[in-house]
């Protein structure tokens, strides 16, 4: 069974929220993770606030032990930069590319495109010479609350992924 502590309401299935925003900035569900894209300086970052793990299982303890280099191998996926390279400036654009993103299962750093998509999730892309693969992301509305805590829904309904 799955646990998310982050997450209170993160698995009750609700309908439409609200309306997609035109924009990448906001928390996504990715495959097995929270990421936040977010300004970082001049760019747009992608950082990973929450894994999803088996019960019992502290998401803080999962290392980047797939990293090619030797000393990243230690440190904790929660908090690291996915995403790399995409200027700010870019935002508001429906599809981005000239990015990279990495991706801490395989260790590997690939060409990126992200694209939102017209039921408001992502598409996020890695790519190596003109082959692409990638996923779907939804996006969440994440709540803090006053201890600190966060709860997250889905903003649309996840059963129309395709």
């Amino acid at each position: 069974m799955v646990k998310v502590k982050f997450l209170l309401l993160f698995l009750c299935f609700s309908h439409y929220l609200e309306a997609a925003e035109e924009t990448l900035l906001g928390f996504w569900f990715a495959r097995d993770s929270i990421i936040e894209i977010k300004y970082c300086g001049d760019f747009i970052c992608g950082e990973i606030v929450h894994i999803i793990v088996e019960d019992g299982e502290d998401p803080k303890k999962i290392l980047d032990e797939n990293n090619p280099d030797d000393d990243l191998k230690s440190r904790a996926l929660i908090g690291i930069n996915i995403i790399t390279g995409f200027k700010k400036e870019l935002v508001l654009k429906s599809e981005l590319k000239g990015g990279k993103i990495y991706d801490p299962r395989f260790g590997k750093t690939y060409k990126a495109k992200l694209k939102l998509l017209d039921n408001g999730n992502i598409k996020v892309e890695g790519c190596i010479l003109f082959i692409c693969d990638g996923e779907e992301w939804q996006p969440l509305l994440v709540t803090t609350n006053e201890d600190g805590t966060r709860d997250a829904i889905f903003k649309n309904d996840p059963n129309e992924v395709q």
